[in-house]
Formats: C-alpha cells, structure tokens, sequence
C-alpha cells in the first residue's frame, strides 16, 4: 500500500531501552489473572483459552460528572494519576493500572458524552456498514473477551448489526460500532468495580496541562483540577474538525462524512487501505443498497451519476486478510537478538535486510525464487513485491486474492511468505529508531511499504463490497504516480496525473492519520515547554514518559499515537494501545514502589477541582 505517511527522520528519540512493538496478535492477562511481567504472546494466549478471565458485570453505576472527592492515602505506593482520553489506550492503561496496584488514584477525563467509545468506534466517525480489521482472537480482553460479550449481547441488537449469533467465532470482523460498546462496556464494569478510588468526568475537555511544585494540574472547563503525579495523554487520534470539510471537500472521513449528505456526482478518495474503503462504503449507503444472494454480494443504485475513484501511487488494493496461526510462531532467524546485533552495525537497515531474506528462503523457498530474493536489495524488495499486482488490473487481482484467502481459511492454510512478513514487521520496527537520516528515507520508501501492505489486509467482506460496486459500474481504481498534481478549487478537486486531467465535485482524503510533532500539542503550556527544550518532537523513555522537559519531566506520558509514529511507523490499532498502556502501568508502579522503597512517599494532600 503506499498512502501511509512518509515522515523525515530527524534523530533518534527514544532515549530508554528499545520496545518490542506487539502486533495485532498480542495479548495482556485477562482481568482476574495475577499481574505478570514478560509474557510471551503463546503464554498470554493460553492464560486466556483456558479460561483465565471473567464474564463482565454489565454497565457500572451512573457515571459521576464534577469535581473530585477528597481520597485519602493508604500508604506511600499510592499515586494520583490523571488519564486523558478513554480510548482503548486509556482504558488499557487504567486496567493495567489497578491490576497492577489498586491503592491508585486514578481520575479519567473524557471530552465526549459518553467515556470508553474511542474516536473510530464513536457514531461521529463510523457506521454500521465499517468494519474492525481485528478480531476477537486479536483483542487484548479486559473483563470479558470480545467474544464473549458479543455472546452476551440480546439477537435483536446483533441482526442489527448484521450478525447471526450461530455464526459468532473469534475470528470474525464485526462492526467498529460493536467495538465502541464493547469497550464502554468494560470500561464501566472496571469503574464499578473500583469505584472507592476511580473516577471519570464525561464531557469535560481538557485544554491544558500546567506544571507547579513538582506536580501536573489540568485546565478544562475553566477549572484546574489537580495536584497530579502522573498525567497520560491518551488523546488518540488526530483528525482535521468537522467544520474543516464543505460540501466538496472532506479532509477525512472522520470529519464530517458520516452526518452528510453527498450527492450522486464523481467522488474522488485519496487512498486504498480499510480507511478509503469505510469512505466508499460511507458514499455508497446513501445511494443505494447491497444485497446477498447467497455467496454472492450485489449492490442496487437507487440514484443516477455516483462514481467513486479510489486512488493512490501504485492504485493497488489491498488484499483480504489471510489465515495464519495464533499466537504466532517464533521466527527462525530474526530473532530479537539477531535484530539487536543488526543496530549495533555501521549498516543496521542492510544487515536487517538479510535477516528477511534467510527467514522467507527457509519458511517459502518457491516463493523467493519466483521474485529473485537473493538478488534484490532493502530497495528492490518492494518493487518485487508489488510487481505482480501492479501488473494486473487491481479488481482482478482481488477476485482472485478473494478466492485464495477464502479456501486457505476454509482449510486452515497458511502462505509462509505472508506470515513471515506479518511476524517479521514487529522485529524490524524496533530497528528504525537505530536508523540514520539516509537508512530512514530508504525504508520510508521501500520496505515500510511492504510491512504496511501485509499487516493491513482488510476483512474479505469488505473486498467483497468493492467488488460488488465495481460490478455495478460504480467504482474504479486510478494510478497517480509520485508526480500528480491536486488542486482544491472552492467546489471540485482537480488532479493531473500521468497526462490526464480528472475532476471530482466531491473528494475525501482518506490516507489516515499523520505523524505529529510538538507544535500540534493541543495543551498550550505542555507545548511551550516541549519547545523551550528544543523538542521538534516529543523525547519519551522506555515508559512513554517526557524526558528533557523541565517541570513535566517524567511526570507526563505521551500515549497518544500520533506522536508515537516516528520511531514506530506501525504502531496502530487496539493491540498497541492495550502495549502502551501495560508498558506505562508498569514504568509508574515500578517508580512509585522504588519512591516506597527508598521512603519518599508524597503526603497525600487531596486531589481538588478549583475555579
């Protein structure tokens, strides 16, 4: 795929110890597990299948809305911790918070009506017709995996969503809606559980994080509340506002597609992952229909003049979602270790390349010599990779994708050269921020592309859905090219590509979330800082922790994706969320138990709202 970001690499700026990156299949101990600490995914995923977890209790009480109660300490280990933003991460990072000591006071503040609906789960961002790419098997569970709660869920409420309860299994793609409740669901059921020493504050926006005597307080509402010893800023994702878009022109699909109205004219979408097909599918309900009949799925237009252009670089599609095992499979050859001793190199990108090379000879030997593997480079690989399908007209080439993702699932199949590259994305990850400004732009440029292609294949329903348009003569796939040119006029886009000119009355630039730096920072003070320590962009720990930045250092975690994505082009989706959130609980438990320790436990002056 090659709409993602390409970010400049400016220095390396992770300062602690380098993270594994744990992929979409990784998992954290289910609830009623006792805490522990590296665990690998096989152990994890055991802990949950045989049972290590709870059904959830159902919604929590009411949710309280105000200022804070005063809470006295239980002994020095307690913190006063602030979360900001009730996405998947902050909701990750309160459960591995009171798993990992419950004598925490923790506030979470939620700017929306209602906490634990992140952004692309929320019905501002999302409709029944979008569906998650992750699945059950794949979703770090809380108090009830995802499976099991859709179990618990009444017939009615699943039909409308379009499940059928018989069909249920933990690896199916469900609505992203589904997944909004989901974890609002568990969310209230942690909070009711906690309630003594939990709470969050609904349709407060925190607007800014000042740092005073060696504390944080936070602005929202024209109040400060605070004093606070640690803040995360779980903020999520960052989308241009809804009242950026006009009628011809919508800077996301989160920015207002959702609620308007899009008459039946040429749209164009910048873009072909998951994102760009929800924005087609977004387009699409509002003229017409699709229809199942049997295997086969159909769409009826109730309007005249509607065709979507997906378009991107190479104007490939994704592939469906393959099979594969769960929990993965050790590699044979890129080995953390193996990877380590590659950035320890004078040519760390080179010799990481090499590891890929070995591993897909030895787990796909047909494979790599059908593309030359032994004779391509970190610069070639990804024009082997694509090759065959940038041959191909790109509907094509889906049919027949289709075809073989749906006899491998129906047989258990697995393509060894696709699972080694799903499994060897991770490793190579930690390498990048060992890269130099050179290796950066040769990965950006090649192999990034190929890791973001294999992990974000999408779910076949949704191959199935543009197959189905463009069987209905709706809908092409357009090749720019790296020299377009895109012009926005007050009411149409222009693009000139390849010696061609095309207009869209409507156009959606779906490409995704783009990397931020510290001069995004939404809270003004925090901003001010960050760049008073010449921080273009935010230096973090090995526990997502500020360092450098006087006043907020190592008081503030920064777990909010879009300034994660420098150093960690694929960190994405829930699994890294539930990641970042463990990573954080541990780093903020381990410091306040060595404050114990050493007998510098804070006074426990109560937590207030003032204004």
């Amino acid at each position: 795929m090659d709409d993602a970001p390409t970010v400049d690499r400016v220095k390396s700026r992770i300062t602690g110890p380098c993270l594994p990156h744990i992929d979409e299949t990784s998992l954290r101990p289910p609830a009623t597990c006792p805490v522990q600490r590296g665990l690998d995914r096989t152990t994890l995923i055991a802990m949950r299948q045989e049972g290590c977890g709870q059904e959830t209790a159902g919604r929590g009480t009411a949710v309280p809305r105000g200022g804070f109660s005063d809470h006295q300490s239980q002994g020095s280990r307690m913190a006063r911790v602030a979360i900001v933003g009730t996405g998947p991460t902050g909701i990750y990072t309160f459960f591995n918070l009171i798993q990992a000591d419950p004598s925490h006071h923790i506030t979470l503040f939620e700017r929306g009506e209602k906490a634990g609906i992140g952004l692309p789960y929320s019905p501002e961002a999302a409709s029944k017709s979008m569906l998650a790419n992750i699945a059950s098997i794949e979703i770090p569970p809380i108090d009830a995996t995802y499976l099991d709660w859709l179990k618990g869920q009444p017939d009615a409420k699943l039909r409308a969503y379009g499940l059928d309860r018989a069909e249920l299994d933990d690896r199916q793609f469900t609505p992203r809606l589904l997944l909004g409740e989901y974890f609002r669901d568990q969310l209230l059921s942690l909070l009711d559980r906690h309630r003594a020493r939990t709470e969050v504050l609904e349709t407060t926006e925190v607007t800014d994080v000042i740092a005073r005597n060696d504390a944080l307080f936070l602005r929202a509402d024209e109040r400060e509340f605070g004093p606070f010893d640690r803040v995360i800023l779980a903020t999520g994702h960052v989308f241009p506002d809804a009242d950026e878009a006009t009628r011809s022109y919508f800077p996301s699909p989160w920015s207002g597609l959702i609620q308007a109205e899009v008459p039946p004219v040429s749209v164009g979408i910048m873009g072909t992952s998951l994102s760009s097909i929800d924005a087609a599918m977004a387009v699409a309900n509002q003229h017409g229909r699709f229809r199942r009949h049997g295997e086969e799925l159909t769409f009826e237009p109730a309007t005249e003049g509607l065709h979507l252009t997906l378009m991107s670089w190479s104007g490939v599609l994704p592939e469906a979602d393959f099979w594969c095992p769960i929990p993965y499979e050790p590699l044979q050859v890129m080995t953390d270790d193996a990877v380590a001793q590659c950035a320890a190199q004078a040519d760390p990108l080179d010799r990481v390349f090499a590891l890929l090379q070995e591993e897909i000879a030895q787990a796909d030997p047909a494979y790599a010599d059908r593309i030359g593997l032994a004779t391509l480079t970190a610069d070639t690989f990804g024009d082997a990779y694509f090759a065959a399908r940038e041959a191909q007209d790109p509907f094509r080439w889906a049919r027949r994708n289709l075809e073989e993702v749906e006899h491998n699932k129906a047989h258990q199949i697995t393509v060894p050269w696709r699972y080694a590259l799903l499994r060897m994305h991770e490793k190579v990850e930690t390498l990048v921020p060992h890269l130099g400004d050179a290796d950066r732009k040769r990965f950006d440029g090649g192999l990034k592309k190929v890791f973001v292609d294999n992990y974000a294949a999408v779910p076949s329903e949704s191959i199935r859905r543009l197959l189905a348009l463009r069987d209905a003569g709706l809908l092409s796939v357009l090749a720019l090219g790296e020299d377009y040119e895109l012009k926005r006029e007050p009411d149409r886009t222009v693009i000139h590509a390849k010696g061609k000119t095309h207009v869209f009355p409507v156009f959606i630039d779906a490409r995704g979330q783009k990397p931020m730096e510290s001069r995004d920072m939404p809270f003004p003070s925090l901003r001010r800082a960050l760049m008073g320590s010449k921080q273009d962009i935010p230096e973090l720990d090995a526990d997502f922790a500020l360092v450098g930045v006087p006043d907020y250092d190592r008081h503030a975690h920064l777990a909010a994706i879009p300034y994660l994505m420098h150093d960690r082009p694929f960190v994405q989706g829930i699994t890294a969320s539930a990641e970042i959130g463990a990573t954080i609980a541990r780093g903020i438990s381990q410091a306040v138990g060595d404050r114990a320790a050493q007998g510098g436990g804070r006074s426990s002056a109560p937590v207030v709202a003032t204004g």
